[in-house]
């Protein structure tokens, strides 16, 4: 079963689009049309929806009632979009998915009140499964995220220690996937121990999107990213391509130039991001993504064979076949 087929899924399908039309019927300022218009824009430029994709695979297969399913889909993906305006808004980037972000259109002021808008919403949306431990796990993830961007802001550039990415990208990306199963096992009625094997499938699988973003940061061609190529090195952040390359090149002179806190001159990060592309880093990261992988789909080989079990399989495995 191919990737395109599980999204041709007919039950899926009709879940996801119960969760898009919960998440707008969530978002409702009729009284604000240019936010109305704004959010409609922001929902519309969804991607995969793989976070909620996830959720109904794995509840489904699990017996979880459908109408929780469809809250927490649609409450993880509300986070998940409100932390993207933020994002865009800190990184100043213009482009997401080749659209403009809401940024490139509103002011600074706007933008951070509509991103906190929408972490309200997403909130809402989650009181709505009525799970006290569902909600606590929603606000400690929230945390955990937020904490990873101050850390970032203040403290992370030109940090490439292992240690240090992969607590970043546990907090960027790992730790909503991680809830997003733990909730799916608290509203499954699984035993505890269950409930954590859910959570730490859902940290491999976050893991490993995040470390194939990074790769496909350095692989992927400006139009399809909607930011320039090496666009995190750019900004002093080092991600693992850039790690495996600093550990087998220790002394190439951007390495060393790059470590002295120079990631703003242009030349110095075209050279490197030039030699990252041209050297065994990314595809040693890739590795490093499978592997994770690998650790999500031994836990999801514990649970019975079904269809929704296949698919979920495939869908893990797209996590590193993907090109964008």
């Amino acid at each position: 079963m191919s990737t395109m087929n599980v999204y041709a899924i007919p039950l899926l399908q009709e879940n996801l689009s119960l969760i898009e039309d919960r998440m707008r019927s969530r978002v409702s300022p009729q009284h604000l049309p240019d936010l109305r218009a704004a959010l409609d824009h922001l929902l519309s430029a969804g991607g995969k929806r793989i976070r909620p994709t996830v959720i109904v695979l794995s509840g489904t297969m699990l017996g979880a009632p459908r109408e929780k399913i469809i809250s927490l889909g649609a409450a993880v993906e509300m986070l998940h979009t409100a932390t993207l305006v933020h994002d865009d808004l800190i990184d100043g980037a213009l482009l997401r998915r080749g659209m403009p972000t809401l940024n490139a259109r509103w002011s600074p002021a706007a933008t951070v009140l509509t991103g906190d808008y929408l972490f309200a919403c997403a909130a809402h949306l989650a009181a709505e499964i009525g799970s006290l431990e569902i909600m606590e796990a929603f606000s400690e993830t929230l945390m955990v995220i937020v904490n990873g961007e101050l850390s970032q802001l203040f403290g992370g550039r030109g940090l490439w220690s292992r240690e240090h990415y992969y607590q970043r990208i546990y907090a960027k990306t790992a730790s909503l996937f991680e809830m997003s199963t733990r909730a799916v096992g608290l509203i499954s009625s699984m035993e505890r121990r269950e409930v954590e094997l859910l959570a730490e499938m859902g940290h491999h699988i976050g893991m490993a999107f995040q470390i194939m973003d990074d790769v496909l940061d350095f692989t992927s061609e400006q139009l399809a990213l909607g930011k320039p190529v090496g666009s995190d090195l750019r900004q002093g952040l080092i991600t693992l391509p850039a790690i495996y390359y600093i550990e087998e090149y220790p002394d190439d002179p951007y390495v060393r130039a790059l470590l002295r806190g120079e990631w703003q001159d242009e030349k110095v990060v075209d050279r490197l991001i030039e030699a990252i592309r041209n050297s065994q880093a990314l595809k040693q990261a890739q590795e490093e993504a499978r592997y994770y992988v690998s650790q999500a789909l031994d836990i999801l080989h514990g649970f019975p064979m079904c269809s929704e079990r296949q698919a979920l399989e495939e869908i893990i495995h797209f996590v590193v076949e993907r090109n964008v």
